[in-house]
């Protein structure tokens, strides 16, 4: 595989130099077999972009391709930086007068010697080029059969939007059973049922359509689903409980709950769950002792309570249940003939299977070995194609003969055929969810917002950047590659996540492309050329972030541990000068960091969850900014200064009165803006501003009448 970063960075590169050719050529150098040479790798890398097989070799070329990318990219931010306080905008054209009409020959002459350098080592690959050209010879006669081309194949598969579980099928007679052991026993005390099978098997859909039972619910006093996670911490599992117990029932937390330790927050569930019948389900068990840490926690005797457990673990499983006198399901991998009903549904968006594709759609049925998730994702992706025997039988060629050996190496084959046949466009999209930490509900607007700023959104004639992106998060879901996580009322996706196997595969991915560097703790290392780094947990070592300089987004994704203002200092001022996305939700921070204000590169800036109090005038620095969010802040106010963005799309600031975080529907503070705020043409999202204001200042009752 050659990675999506690449050909989406060649791209990139291949604009900007058509753009900038009036910049350039002042320097009296061709910068035309730069832009020449990076078009022709670009076609080539799209076409065997396909193949999962990918020769080390090549894979060794796509490497370099990417680097140099990343530091053309590079020098491009670093023309960006000189010259940024000279120019109002960097539109096309404008950067070309800037610059003839700046003085620094220094400058001008260190930025030709940056770009001949390139040129040599472009030399180099584009001959490197050549001969992994020859490799790959059968592979540049195939041609995309993705069926996308015209960005329509997906608008008759809307309803893909609307939250489902997989159309299940063949889940009946297993809910019954467990629905049966749940509710007919007439013994009391703990008993675990634990429910086992194979990763994308359909254990928690399974578990969840027995937990959400008119029966069960009646049934118990006390239901709480706890999801488990790779990084399972007591303390903080346990604290999580005790809310859901008695959130549920309406009533107050126990005093000093957050300065418990383990053991009293086991004796609290203990004493609670003592007085009342109880189902809870533990999804996702991973270690044993996970299990052990928290067993002790549930009543023995004396009333009438029950764990489920779902693991992919046999071993798990068994001693829970067998320890508590209770019930093992092995979920069974689907029928032929439930995988083929299964199958139709997707594939054929409920029809039936043509007769002339029955042959090659039993080959590639048997492959799928029964198990749900395989089959929805294979499924989906063959909906995207011909419905010709030439195709399928394509199809199943490129699965290869390793589908043959281990069963999770076949799983893993199986579901990473989807991101190989992904269009280039949704590669780094789809990629981007690597980011987040495991079991990760992003809203889907901010992950919109997040992708135009990336830079990963192309423009399409008569639509928005983020309608087009919009389009990229349905084709997503509609291949079956991200889940909607919570809806509106009316169906509509508010949040949506990535399956954990999926997860599985574009991490290792995103590591081969260096495309995320994920602080997780103490001991992270940061790579010299990180593009990416989202912290999930607080980390020590920010200084070792001082030589990733090229990096372009920092995101602060830990919800429990925040970001003090030391550590949030050292990352700002650790050469994170060509930043265009820093995502501080949370950070412990009363005011806007000064090294903020010198990131003129920055495009989105988020702030959610701060203690920030007041926008200074120096936010007219960040020209190029397009979000900026400032939700559940104590800014009430914006400068004049804001009106200077000229390309900000969009102003989120409000926050809810009499309230510890953001909820929904509840006192809204509005903010007050600058007169003429209207005038901001590319704005798309002003929330928000005070209501006498907005009927006072003609231009937005304009913008909103429009």
């Amino acid at each position: 595989m050659i990675d999506s970063t690449v050909s989406f960075g060649m791209h990139q590169l291949s604009a900007w130099f058509c753009e900038e050719q009036e910049l350039l050529g002042s320097i009296r150098i061709n910068t035309d077999n730069i832009r020449d040479e990076i078009g022709r790798m670009r076609a080539f890398l799209m076409v065997v972009d396909e193949r999962e097989d990918t020769h080390p070799q090549l894979r060794e070329w796509a490497k370099q391709v990417r680097d140099i990318a990343y530091d053309v990219e590079a020098v491009m931010d670093k023309f960006m930086l000189r010259f940024a306080d000279n120019h109002g905008d960097r539109n096309c054209g404008c950067l070309g007068r800037v610059y003839v009409s700046v003085k620094n020959l220094r400058c001008r002459h260190q930025f030709a010697s940056e770009v001949r350098d390139l040129q040599s080592r472009l030399k180099s690959i584009s001959e490197g080029h050549k001969r992994y050209r020859d490799i790959c010879s059968a592979v540049s006669q195939r041609t995309s059969s993705s069926g996308f081309a015209d960005g329509t194949w997906y608008d008759s598969r809307g309803d893909a939007l609307l939250l489902e579980e997989a159309e299940v099928v063949g889940i009946e007679s297993p809910k019954r059973q467990l629905i049966e052991w749940l509710c007919s026993s007439c013994n009391y005390g703990l008993r675990v049922i634990s429910v086992v099978g194979t990763g994308g098997s359909g254990k928690t859909t399974l578990v969840r359509k027995v937990y959400d039972d008119a029966v069960v619910k009646m049934h118990f006093d006390s239901h709480v689903w706890m999801l488990f996670s790779h990084s399972f911490n007591l303390e903080e599992f346990l604290r999580k409980m005790i809310r859901r117990l008695v959130g549920e029932i309406n009533q107050p937390l126990p005093q000093g709950l957050d300065a418990m330790d383990a053991d009293e927050m086991k004796e609290f569930i203990y004493q609670f769950l003592q007085r009342r019948m109880y189902v809870i389900v533990l999804d996702d068990v991973w270690s044993l002792n996970a299990w052990e840490a928290i067993r002790y926690a549930f009543p023995r005797t004396g009333t009438y309570g029950f764990v489920i457990i779902t693991t992919r673990f046999h071993s798990i499983g068994h001693a829970a249940s067998i320890e508590c006198n209770g019930h093992v399901y092995n979920l069974e991998p689907l029928s032929q003939e439930e995988s083929k009903t299964l199958f139709c549904r997707k594939a054929f968006l409920g029809g039936s299977c043509p007769t002339y594709l029955e042959d090659i759609a039993a080959i590639v049925l048997k492959k799928c070995e029964g198990l749900p998730l395989a089959i929805v994702v294979i499924g989906s992706l063959l909906a995207t194609k011909n419905n010709s025997t030439e195709e399928w039988n394509k199809f199943d060629r490129s699965l290869g003969d390793e589908l043959e050996g281990d069963h999770l190496r076949r799983m893993t084959k199986l579901l990473s055929l989807s991101y190989y046949n992904l269009p280039h466009y949704l590669k780094p999209c789809f990629l981007y969810f690597s980011i987040f930490p495991e079991n990760f509900r992003i809203y889907k607007t901010k992950l919109i917002r997040l992708w135009v700023a990336e830079g990963f959104v192309y423009p399409k004639e008569g639509k928005t950047m983020e309608e087009v992106a919009e389009d990229y998060v349905k084709e997503l879901l509609d291949r079956s590659l991200i889940q909607v996580a919570e809806t509106t009322n009316y169906g509509r996706p508010i949040r949506v996540r990535v399956h954990d196997l999926l997860r599985m595969i574009i991490l290792t991915k995103s590591k081969e492309q260096n495309f995320v560097t994920i602080g997780s703790g103490g001991d992270t290392r940061w790579p010299n050329k990180s593009r990416r780094v989202a912290i999930h947990r607080s980390i020590g070592n920010t200084e070792d972030i001082k030589g990733c300089d090229q990096l372009r987004s920092l995101l602060v994704l830990d919800s429990v541990h925040a970001l003090s203002k030391r550590n949030l200092s050292k990352l700002l001022s650790a050469g994170s000068s060509p930043l265009k996305v820093l995502e501080l939700k949370g950070a412990l921070a009363d005011k806007i960091p000064d090294h903020v204000f010198r990131l003129h590169l920055l495009t989105y800036l988020g702030l959610k969850n701060t203690m920030v109090e007041t926008i200074p005038k120096s936010i007219a620095k960040l020209r190029s900014l397009e979000t900026l969010d400032l939700r559940c802040t104590k800014v009430t106010e914006l400068p004049i200064e804001i009106l200077k963005l000229r390309r900000l799309r969009h102003l989120l600031v409000y926050n809810y009165k009499q309230s510890r975080g953001c909820r929904p529907f509840e006192d809204v503070q509005s903010f007050k803006a600058p007169y003429k705020i209207g005038r901001l043409s590319a704005l798309q999202n002003l929330s928000d501003i005070e209501a006498t204001q907005a009927g006072e200042d003609s231009t937005i009752v304009r913008r909103w009448e429009s």
